[in-house]
C-alpha cells in the first residue's frame, strides 16, 4: 500500500520505502528489483518459458555481471532479465575479498546490524553511502543507460525508472522463496505483475 504523498522543494514525491533504522552498506542480503521507464519491454521476449534477451537485454546483462568484477564487496546469488525489469539477489560482504562465495546455506543467515546510533553527517536527499545498494544500482543504471542509448541513437532518454524496489532478505526461509521466484519469473510470466498484454 502506497504511503501518503510528502512535499520537497514544495513539489509532492513518494515518501520513500527504505527502512530508516537500517544501513544499507551493512553486510546483508537484498532482493531488488529495478523496472524499465514506463514499463516499457525492452530487454527481449519470453518464447516457450524462456527469455530470449535482445540486443539491449545483452547490454543490460554485461554490465550486470562487469558490476560484480569491479565491486569485491558486492555478490550475486540470482539474477534474472524479464522484458521490461530485472530481479536479482545481492549479498554485501566487505569481509570477503577473494571472489570466493560461502555456500548457500549461509546466505540467510547474514547478520542484520541496526545502524548505528552515531548518525552520519546529513548529505541532503541525493547521498547515496559508498559500497551501499544505493550506490550499486546507481552505477549500474548509469552505465547501462549510457550504453543503451549509444546502441540506439537516443541520448538523454530514460531507460530505468527513477527509483527501485529494495527487500532486506530477513532469514532462510525469506532467501529460499525469492529465489525460487527469481529462478521461475520466466516460466510464470503471464501471472507477473509486470506482465502487460501488448
Amino acid at each position: 500500500m502506497k504511503g501518503p504523498m510528502e512535499k520537497f522543494k514544495n513539489k509532492y514525491r513518494m515518501p520513500s520505502a527504505r527502512a530508516p533504522w537500517w544501513n544499507y552498506a551493512d553486510k546483508g542480503l537484498y532482493f531488488i528489483t529495478i523496472c524499465t521507464a514506463g514499463h516499457k519491454y525492452l530487454f527481449g521476449n519470453i518464447n516457450n518459458n524462456e527469455m530470449i534477451l535482445s540486443d539491449i537485454g545483452v547490454i543490460v546483462q554485461q554490465e550486470w555481471e562487469k558490476s560484480f568484477e569491479i565491486r569485491k564487496e558486492l555478490f550475486c546469488d540470482a539474477f534474472v532479465i524479464m522484458p521490461n525489469h530485472i530481479h536479482g539477489i545481492v549479498r554485501i560482504d566487505k569481509t570477503n575479498h577473494d571472489g570466493a562465495i560461502p555456500p548457500v546455506e549461509t546466505h540467510g543467515r547474514a547478520s542484520l546490524q541496526r545502524q548505528s546510533t552515531n548518525k552520519p553527517q546529513n548529505h541532503g536527499i541525493a547521498y547515496r553511502s559508498p559500497k551501499s545498494i544505493s550506490s550499486f544500482v546507481a552505477g549500474f543504471k548509469s552505465s547501462t543507460t549510457k550504453r543503451i542509448n549509444e546502441y540506439r541513437s537516443t541520448p538523454k532518454l530514460s531507460v530505468w525508472q527513477t527509483r527501485f524496489h529494495d527487500h532486506i532478505i530477513r532469514n532462510d526461509d525469506d532467501y529460499i522463496h525469492i529465489k525460487r521466484y527469481v529462478e521461475t519469473n520466466a516460466i510464470n510470466w503471464g501471472n507477473d505483475k509486470f506482465f502487460k498484454k501488448s
